[in-house]
């Protein structure tokens, strides 16, 4: 797995494990994950899985592994929260529940907010906990989850550390292009979460992706994590299920310009989760 530079030095591992809505036997998938070559996995306090998912990474560094080799996100959620009247407090409170949670790791590689729902004010005040947590020591890296230009923008108004991130679904059927390009343009890093559209096209996959799967003898998944790639996005393919979790590792392979274009759909606009880049 390759390693992508981030603006202010760090390097993320290109593909991560997505665990969104996965409750059941994640300790032992992220376990198995890492054991098959993943470097990086990625959760959030709404998921309600940090602690099994860190305890899957502690079980493999007890085996002698380095801490240092696993990039571990997680995401916060009481930015939502629009009853809280002091919300740097909420936050920062937030942040080391978020430590506890897998107190064995002893620090977060990267800290997302996880939408900008919560409104302007709100958003400020996260950012400058998160900042303080960097500058504790506690956090590695911050970022955006969710975030549209005009969210970024205004937080490049009054960031004292830019986010390294901005973690967004994109897949060949909503493309983003323009954020994608903001972000890139303003050395922001784009995760694409939901590359695998949550399924949706994995089934019954679209006759562009057949010819693909067909030529490569890969599934829809490993062509879809592989268009992400040469996106020069970074994939967060979820899956519960051991048995595939290498195969999305398995994209040794290469699309050319023709089978990339023939699976972008930059008019098309498929969301398979929830759409806030446009709130305000």
């Amino acid at each position: 797995m390759s390693l992508i530079k981030l603006n202010n030095g760090s390097v993320i591992p290109s593909i991560g494990l997505g665990t969104y809505n996965i409750s059941s036997n994640v300790e032992n998938l992220v376990y198995q994950a890492l054991k098959k070559g993943y470097r990086h996995v990625d959760t959030a306090v709404l998921y309600g899985n940090e602690y099994e998912v860190g305890q899957g990474i502690d079980q493999w560094v007890q085996e002698g592994n380095s801490r240092d080799e696993v990039f571990y996100t997680t995401k916060l959620w009481s930015a939502q929260s629009r009853g809280s009247r002091d919300h740097y407090t909420t936050t920062k409170k937030e942040i080391e529940d978020c430590l506890k949670s897998v107190k064995p790791l002893k620090y977060i590689d990267l800290l997302l907010i996880h939408s900008p729902l919560c409104g302007p004010e709100r958003r400020k005040l996260a950012w400058k906990a998160m900042e303080e947590a960097v500058e504790e020591g506690k956090v590695k890296n911050i970022g955006v989850s969710n975030y549209g230009e005009k969210h970024l923008k205004e937080l490049f108004e009054y960031a004292k550390i830019k986010p390294v991130v901005n973690q967004i679904e994109i897949s060949p059927w909503l493309m983003r292009e323009d954020l994608v390009k903001f972000c890139l343009d303003n050395d922001i890093a784009v995760e694409a979460y939901a590359p695998l559209t949550h399924g949706y096209k994995l089934s019954n996959p679209p006759s562009e992706v057949k010819v693909l799967m067909d030529k490569y003898q890969k599934d829809a998944a490993q062509i879809l994590i592989k268009w992400s790639l040469q996106k020069g996005l970074i994939p967060l393919p979820k899956t519960s299920t051991i048995g595939r979790l290498s195969g999305n590792l398995n994209v040794d392979f290469t699309l050319t310009d023709e089978e990339m274009k023939s699976l972008d759909h930059p008019d098309a606009y498929e969301p398979t989760d929830w759409e806030c880049t446009d709130c305000p």
